[in-house]
């Protein structure tokens, strides 16, 4: 076993009060990026269920005999705490902006096997319709990193999670999702306090990857 660890018309309204919240995001946003690592916090009710702890428990928390494993913090990696979506053909600002998303919190856990650690990230956000009016689905690209950190970085393990999200009438929508599978090698020494488990949106993986070139014939 492992050890745990908006006098206008209503379309107006709509639109006004959409500007009004997508507004207060980004204030909301650009405030946070300005923070150092993202603290990991409960997710409610789901993420308790999969984390197995109290909103006041840090993450990682380990069985009593247990310190050989640190838990690295969750930050959300700069530039990439948003992900805007415009009409096609467009940038995704002003009016032409159909959706954007923010993360809002995060949790963690790890789980060391042998001499691998298993790492579950949780990351909860929003969806919010913009001016120009959202798809009735959005697909939310993330990628989790675990990074060590110093004067050079460097990247341990990245992987790309997505997610689908059905957006309601008022154009304002929670998301939440999970990385189970996150495994990366058991840091030696004290290297792991030095790691860190950056989050992010990434656009760049939802392009199809480009087709292999044939090979040319002699």
């Amino acid at each position: 076993m492992g050890d745990k660890y908006v006098i206008m018309g209503a379309a107006g309204f709509g639109r006004c009060r959409r500007i009004a919240i997508l507004a207060a995001v980004a204030f909301a946003t650009g405030f946070g990026m300005f923070a150092a690592p993202a603290s990991s916090q409960s997710l409610g009710d789901r993420f308790k269920s999969l984390f197995g702890v109290r909103p006041e428990q840090p993450a990682e928390a380990a069985p009593e005999g247990e310190t050989d494993l640190t838990c690295p913090p969750v930050s959300i990696r700069a530039g990439a705490s948003t992900y805007a979506v415009a009409a096609p053909g467009k940038q995704p600002v002003g009016n032409d902006l159909r959706v954007q998303a923010t993360i809002t919190r995060t949790a963690r856990d790890c789980t060391k096997n042998g001499d691998q650690i298993t790492a579950r990230i949780g990351i909860q956000g929003r969806v919010i319709a913009g001016p120009a009016g959202a798809p009735s689905t959005v697909e939310i690209p993330l990628r989790v990193a675990v990074v060590q950190g110093g004067v050079q970085e460097k990247t341990i393990a990245t992987k790309v999670y997505r997610t689908t999200v059905s957006m309601s009438e008022d154009g304002n929508v929670p998301f939440a999702l999970v990385a189970e599978d996150m495994v990366y090698p058991v840091p030696l020494g004290a290297a792991g306090d030095s790691y860190i488990f950056y989050i992010g949106f990434d656009p760049q993986a939802l392009k199809p990857e480009p087709k292999p070139k044939a090979a040319k014939k002699k």
